[in-house]
């Protein structure tokens, strides 16, 4: 039984599981901000143009039972809006993040021969035009 809490421990102080319970987190976060935007920002935009309110939809199958419709098309409408918002945020941050990105300079595989100054391997000791000898 020690070690299975010695390696449950180990599982939970890995680098990559504490990263996914700060992403969730953030996530849980994020979910907030996105919904506050989308019901209290953008939903009574769309209302100015639409005129509708899908939440007053129902169908009354029975006395008792009520099928609230209007409120599956509202969280549809919701969850697309959410994630054209989230895809433009994304879309955002990594064309800054490619823009801020320095371009990495490829590695030299030739220099010059500081006697004739043609071209030779990186690595060469002798050069193969005036085969001179040099030193690094």
């Amino acid at each position: 039984m020690k070690k299975f809490f010695e390696e449950f421990k180990k599982f939970i102080a890995r680098g990559n599981v504490m990263d996914m319970a700060v992403g969730v987190i953030i996530g849980g976060a994020f979910t907030g901000i996105v919904t506050s935007l989308v019901n209290d920002i953008i939903t009574p935009l769309l209302g100015l143009f639409g005129g509708m309110n899908f939440d007053k939809y129902q169908w009354n199958i029975t006395g008792d039972v009520v099928l609230y419709y209007g409120n599956f098309i509202t969280a549809v409408i919701n969850f697309l809006i959410m994630a054209l918002i989230v895809f433009i945020i994304v879309r955002t941050i990594n064309n800054a993040g490619t823009k801020l990105k320095k371009k990495d300079t490829p590695a030299k595989t030739t220099k010059k021969c500081p006697y004739c100054k043609s071209e030779i391997a990186i690595d060469a000791t002798r050069c193969p035009h005036c085969t001179s000898e040099f030193s690094e």
